[in-house]
């Protein structure tokens, strides 16, 4: 069931509204435009109903602070008010509301809206996961990869956490295309995605298809030596799937894979650590492939055999 959460500062008309909308929907009412923020901000809404004349921060700055937020940007907002002059409602439509409900309001129409903007949402959701999903593996493809990496590169700079990136690669994977085809390089590439994303299951972690047989993964909160150790279980889980591979190459089809692992500091740039990655991933090919090289933030670095 969708979510809708009411923020008015009157207990009767946010009661009213839950009560008109109950029966389809599952409600959640604030009384103030902080709590109402910060309810918000919790995610899993569908739609916010939201009161525009209240006392602090009033409807119109709460919306600018939903549509400069990250979790609540996408979710659509009905302004419902009783300023019914049309310089306030183009106020409200230009800063992001997808409707303007002035008071009184009629409940079958509130309904009626309420459902067309919900159905709405529900597609662009769609639309957004589909467009942020790679078709072959059916992980984040590098775009998602890009939005999620800066929320997450964020979080570790405001609390201060460790931030690992990691860059790995399917090893000799055009000699694999060469000898087998295509079609058996496309089934690797997917093994080795859901065999890699069972172990990225919290939702702080982000691992993607990079491009080609390339994937990238940011996770928080780990130690350099710790995310290492966390990689060479990856890279062993790869190996163990047994996929046959060329015999000059070797008897298995395995990954290479190179990481950063640091606490990133206001004007630290997270592009400067994605080449540092990458440079680790280029060492663990140069040193014989299957195997991890990892990094510290002071230069510290860990690798297989």
């Amino acid at each position: 069931m969708d979510k809708i959460l009411v923020i008015d500062d009157s207990p009767v008309q946010s009661g009213f509204l839950c009560s008109i909308l109950k029966d389809d929907y599952e409600t959640v009412s604030r009384h103030t435009a902080e709590e109402g923020l910060q309810a918000a901000k919790e995610g899993g809404f569908s739609l916010i109903l939201l009161d525009v004349v209240m006392p602090g921060m009033d409807g119109f700055q709460l919306l600018e602070e939903l549509k400069a937020t990250e979790v609540t940007r996408y979710v659509p907002v009905i302004l419902i008010t009783s300023l019914a002059d049309v310089q306030y409602e183009e106020r409200g439509l230009l800063l992001g509301a997808v409707d303007y409900v002035t008071k009184p309001f009629n409940p079958v129409i509130i309904k009626a809206r309420v459902n067309t903007h919900i159905q709405l949402y529900r597609y662009q959701v769609q639309f957004r996961e589909q467009a942020m999903v790679d078709g072959l593996t059916g992980i984040a493809n590098r775009r998602r990869y890009e939005a999620e990496s800066i929320a997450r590169w964020q979080e570790a700079t405001r609390f201060q956490l460790p931030f690992s990136l990691c860059m790995f690669d399917i090893d000799k994977f055009k000699v694999y295309n060469d000898t087998f085809g295509h079609p058996a390089g496309d089934k690797v590439i997917a093994a080795v995605a859901k065999t890699v994303m069972a172990h990225f299951q919290r939702s702080t972690d982000v691992f993607a298809r990079y491009g080609g047989e390339e994937f990238v993964a940011v996770f928080l909160g780990s130690q350099a030596e710790s995310a290492f150790e966390f990689m060479k279980t990856i890279r062993q889980a790869v190996e163990d799937l047994h996929m046959e591979h060329n015999p000059q190459v070797g008897p298995w089809v395995t990954v290479s894979a190179g990481g950063v692992t640091l606490v990133p500091k206001p004007g630290d740039k997270l592009e400067t650590y994605l080449k540092l990655a990458d440079t680790m991933l280029y060492d663990a090919k140069r040193f014989g492939r299957n195997m991890v090289v990892w990094s510290s933030q002071t230069g510290e670095q860990w690798r297989e055999k």
